[in-house]
This record gives structure tokens, C-alpha cells and sequence, in this order.
């Protein structure tokens, strides 16, 4: 499902760091980095349909790179 950010990013908070992303390996190999962090947060997002709705967003984030796989946990509203 494709969609688009269209507020900010609000509540983030950190899921996991450094070892404790299940992912950290395979995301190094990928993009590069060194500490990588699991965060979530919620945000207004527009669905390919043209909806705007409330959602949980999950993404991964290092230092330098930014972040990345931004994915849709939950639609809130």
C-alpha cells in the first residue's frame, strides 16, 4: 500500500537499538550505518485513494542516513 506522509511525525517513540533490531544486520548491509534505532510514531498520511487518515507509522533510522522503510502499523482514524 503506497501513501504519503502529509504532517509531521508526533509521539515517537524508540522500539529498539542497536542489537535489539532484529533487522540491524540486514539494514547495514543494505544502507550502510553503524547504530541503527527501531522508532514509532503517528502521523496524518494520504493513501493512494486520495484518504487522509491518522496512523502508527514504524521505521527504522540511523545517524547520517535518515530515515527508512517507513511502514503503516495501524490506521488510528
Amino acid at each position: 500500500m503506497e501513501f504519503e506522509i502529509v504532517g509531521p511525525i508526533t509521539n515517537i517513540q524508540i522500539v529498539a537499538v542497536g542489537r535489539s533490531v532484529r533487522e540491524s544486520r540486514r539494514l547495514r548491509k543494505f544502507y550502510g550505518g553503524s547504530r541503527w534505532k527501531k522508532l514509532k510514531g503517528t502521523a496524518s498520511i494520504r493513501l493512494d485513494d486520495g484518504r487522509i487518515h491518522v496512523a502508527e507509522l514504524h521505521w527504522y533510522e540511523a545517524h547520517g542516513i535518515g530515515k527508512k522503510e517507513v511502514k503503516i502499523k495501524q490506521i488510528l482514524s
